[in-house]
């Protein structure tokens, strides 16, 4: 919904790239949910990084792909499909496991938890009030095998729009019926 060019940096561009310094150039990434390719799109223009672009759209999907073809970006893979429905193919498979603005904490690490290899890490991208999602993501968090490993607080650049970033990492494989 938002056309203002300087708003679309901001609230899209620059709001995914805050989550650049945790991501390695040889890391392998899932943007689950990634609409129209944040923050995936971002961070695969940004970093060396394998970033795998997963949405349930194929109108969306079809986007992505023209969009990484006219940058050239080598680094980009997508996926058409619904995250429960790829984990089985894709099962604890990535180091970054990545979302933005999809769903509250609790259903969110049900789809993201199973791609992340033991070690790796789900990275959420919240608004700043989340206390109340985290209360209610504890137990989900300690089932699908991960720990609160920290939780940052940032500010938009030249903006008063304030975020957290969950960072969960995953310490035992997440049981299979999920």
């Amino acid at each position: 919904a938002i056309t203002d060019e300087e708003e679309i940096i901001e609230k899209h561009f620059i709001d995914s790239l805050t989550i650049l310094k945790y991501i390695k150039d040889d890391y392998t990434i899932i943007d689950v949910g990634t609409g129209a390719g944040f923050p995936g799109l971002p961070i695969a223009i940004s970093s060396k990084a394998e970033v795998t672009l997963l949405d349930s759209l194929n109108k969306r999907v079809n986007f992505l792909n023209s969009i990484s073809t006219e940058l050239g970006l080598n680094n980009v893979n997508t996926i058409h499909g619904r995250a429960e429905e790829f984990v089985s193919k894709e099962r604890e498979a990535y180091d970054i496991v990545t979302s933005r603005a999809v769903a509250r904490l609790n259903v969110l690490l049900e789809y993201m938890l199973p791609f992340v290899k033991v070690g790796g890490r789900c990275i959420c991208m919240k608004s700043f009030e989340i206390e109340e999602e985290l209360k209610e993501a504890k137990k989900s968090i300690e089932i699908l095998g991960g720990e609160i490993e920290k939780i940052d607080e940032i500010t938009l650049p030249n903006t008063d729009i304030k975020r957290k970033i969950v960072i969960i990492k995953k310490v035992k494989n997440t049981p299979s019926k999920y």
